[in-house]
């Protein structure tokens, strides 16, 4: 949310700006033109690329699938959708070609009947988030803004209410609780972490940068390991989920 505020301000900003500008004289002039028009040119292609980025995106009411008679509409789609494209922007990619376009929406379908068929399965178990957890958690993502406006700005930019989002963190913390619980983190040997090591200091040394020392990274490469190795114990519960579940895919 925060971050689709950011981009909006940027925007706002360089048309106010420009305007602003206008009739101001000096003998930089010239190149304050050629930066007005370069912002211009860059605005332009930020708005065209948030409208190619939202013609992916489908009616809210429509079910998108049907697990285990729990529906998916639309609007859970367009929010998953959102992420997966602003991850492949972050990678440098292009999430409005045409085959990134059906590889995004394919990703998005699999992800969110994975999710549906976990949270079932954290219901059935007992798994739950408490009143507290969730205020808690709604006072982390509040203590992301400055003020309570730009909060409830952002909220609304991002296309949710306090509701919705009382209802998402409700299940962040629920499947965060199953998967804790239900498919806990692999451990790690040292052969593994050497190895990782290896491979890193390797492509530092191949980049001329300075590789710290085994001990220093150990920590962090533990727990980078620990994190795969749970993802993949998570895919492998999904995929055994799926065996006994009714799955219609609508689009």
């Amino acid at each position: 949310m925060k971050k689709m505020m950011t981009l909006f301000m940027n925007g706002f900003l360089a048309v106010v700006l420009a305007a602003c500008g206008g009739n101001e004289e000096s003998d930089g002039a010239n190149n304050e033109d050629k930066a007005m028009t370069a912002e211009a040119d860059q605005q332009k292609q930020m708005e065209d690329m948030q409208k190619k980025l939202e013609e992916q995106q489908i009616d809210e009411e429509k079910t998108v699938a049907i697990v285990n008679d729990e529906e998916i509409m639309g609007s859970q789609y367009n929010n998953a959708l959102a992420s997966s494209q602003g991850q492949m922007q972050q990678m440098g990619q292009d999430p409005t070609s045409k085959e990134a376009a059906e590889q995004i929406k394919t990703q998005t379908i699999d992800s969110l009947v994975g999710q549906t068929l976990l949270l079932q399965e954290a219901d059935q178990k007992g798994y739950q988030a408490s009143e507290s957890d969730i205020n808690e958690k709604l006072d982390e993502v509040k203590g992301q803004f400055k003020t309570e406006e730009e909060f409830e700005a952002a909220l609304k930019e991002s296309g949710m209410d306090m509701k919705s989002l009382k209802a998402q963190v409700a299940q962040d913390i629920q499947l965060q609780q199953y998967v804790e619980k239900e498919v806990p983190a692999g451990e790690v040997s040292d052969e593994e972490i050497q190895t990782t090591y290896d491979q890193y200091a390797e492509q530092g040394k191949a980049a001329n940068q300075e590789v710290p020392k085994l001990e220093e990274m150990k920590p962090q490469i533990e727990q980078s390991l620990q994190q795969q190795k749970q993802q993949e114990q998570l895919v492998q519960q999904v995929e055994k989920l799926k065996e006994n579940a009714e799955i219609d895919i609508k689009i």
